[in-house]
């Protein structure tokens, strides 16, 4: 048991390019990294390698700090998962303040529960059927509950992540755009500054944009990915070649016309 637990203290999640979790590896040497929920430094990875990039200017002497839990979640929630899963109460500033909690949860709380609830019953649908499954329950939830949560409360957020990806894998992509246009807001909330899930989040939208002939915006929408990517992923990173790219499809699409 004893070594089960180090492993699981001491192990990541990789994800893809797009930021969705694909499996989980052993890297020691960052084993050694502490927590903030709040950090200096993200993690981010080129196929089965873990990169380690710097997100705001780090004093001399200062401790590099990358985030074990999802920021997204509330405090006492993040709490309860790193005492559960790494055996330590955290006390960081985002820990003592907790001022974003009221509205990550705003809104009525039957409503919230019982979008936390469908959101948690997702499982990632291998087929279109059970993708169009997955988007009709979205648009029910969302349709139901639209006068009661705020599209800043974390769960409502959650289904239209939820519901652009169905989407996308339906081939909706102007209801696509609609879902994830409504996300951004809430991104820029809850995860300021650099982070590499706004950037991939900016990046969606703006392909979709572009898809739809929305030019002008894609192009605004990719230079905002841009800024921040280029921080969280680096410029040699693979999913930062391929947003060079479409932006200068975009600037071409854009000289022509």
């Amino acid at each position: 048991f004893s070594l089960f637990l180090q492993v699981t203290c001491n192990c990541f999640t990789i994800s893809n390019g797009e930021m969705q979790d694909v499996g989980v590896g052993l890297y020691p040497s960052m084993s050694l990294l502490n927590h903030s929920c709040d950090p200096n430094c993200v993690i981010v990875f080129e196929g089965y390698q873990l990169l380690l990039h710097s997100v705001r200017e780090i004093q001399t002497g200062e401790e590099l700090t990358i985030s074990y839990v999802e920021s997204l979640m509330p405090t006492r929630e993040r709490q309860k998962q790193l005492m559960r899963q790494y055996c330590f109460e955290c006390d960081c500033p985002l820990c003592q303040n907790q001022e974003k909690d009221a509205e990550k949860l705003a809104g009525e709380e039957h409503a919230w529960k019982e979008v936390k609830d469908a959101v948690d019953e997702v499982r990632y649908p291998k087929s279109k059927e059970e993708w169009k499954h997955v988007l009709t329950r979205c648009q029910n939830l969302l349709s139901s509950n639209m006068g009661d949560l705020p599209d800043t409360n974390i769960y409502k957020l959650k289904l239209l992540d939820c519901a652009m990806d169905a989407c996308i894998n339906v081939g909706s992509w102007e209801e696509a755009l609609y879902y994830g246009n409504r996300t951004l807001v809430p991104y820029s909330l809850y995860y300021p500054g650099f982070h590499p899930l706004r950037a991939v989040q900016l990046m969606r939208v703006g392909k979709l944009q572009y898809s739809q002939g929305m030019f002008p915006q894609a192009l605004e929408t990719l230079k905002q990915a841009y800024n921040i990517m280029k921080v969280t992923h680096g410029k040699d990173h693979s999913l930062m070649k391929i947003l060079m790219e479409i932006k200068e499809e975009c600037e071409a699409m854009m000289r022509i016309q």
